[in-house]
């Protein structure tokens, strides 16, 4: 279970196929805290330790994870947000998020406006929907959405969060994770019947 708030930014110094698997190697700050089997939300996406080196440590993404996220376009160099679990009895300073990416989106429009950006997305899953004002998890980055539409949406960026996420490197076209309200998602399903 993650909150959204973004810990650290990792970088990926080394990427190693094992069959379908791909093994991601990540410099962070963060390392020397890690253990064995601890869950590390990437870009939202909830993998485990499995090695840990002197200032980087490696997981394993497998066939399935890498199908449904932007993990697989990765290359070394590559900027990811890191996220630990968070703590029982800590603050829930974003959103309940449990790092299980719902689908991948396009980055179609950003706008530097004074202050701010404002990032568009859009995305191909009629079982997935914003609503405004809504939470939503791009990138693991719990955000507020903006101008909700079917299959679109958009969020606001402050600096702070532009400077110390990999959204300082996210340009039109680029491809994100979106992990949607776990609230929302429930909402829909027990509604379903009746729709």
């Amino acid at each position: 279970m993650f909150t959204g708030i973004i810990e650290s930014v990792g970088k990926i110094v080394n990427l190693t196929n094992d069959g379908e698997n791909l093994h991601l190697e990540v410099e962070s700050n963060v390392t020397n805290e890690l253990k064995i089997d601890q869950s590390v939300s990437h870009n939202g996406v909830c993998l485990t330790v499995v090695e840990i080196k002197e200032n980087s440590y490696v997981v394993t993404a497998i066939k399935e994870t890498l199908d449904k996220t932007n993990l697989k376009q990765l290359k070394v160099n590559s900027l990811v947000n890191l996220e630990r679990a968070m703590k029982l009895g800590d603050r829930l300073d974003g959103h309940i998020v449990q790092g299980h990416v719902d689908c991948t989106a396009t980055c179609t429009n950003v706008v530097e406006e004074d202050g701010s950006w404002v990032f568009t997305f859009q995305y191909n899953h009629d079982e997935f929907n914003t609503v405004e004002k809504g939470s939503i998890t791009v990138n693991g980055v719990s955000l507020t959405v903006v101008n909700s539409k079917k299959s679109e949406f958009s969020v606001a960026i402050i600096p702070y969060t532009f400077n110390n996420t990999s959204f300082k490197t996210l340009l039109k076209n680029n491809i994100v994770n979106l992990e949607f309200d776990i609230i929302g998602k429930y909402v829909k399903n027990l509604m379903n019947p009746y729709l």
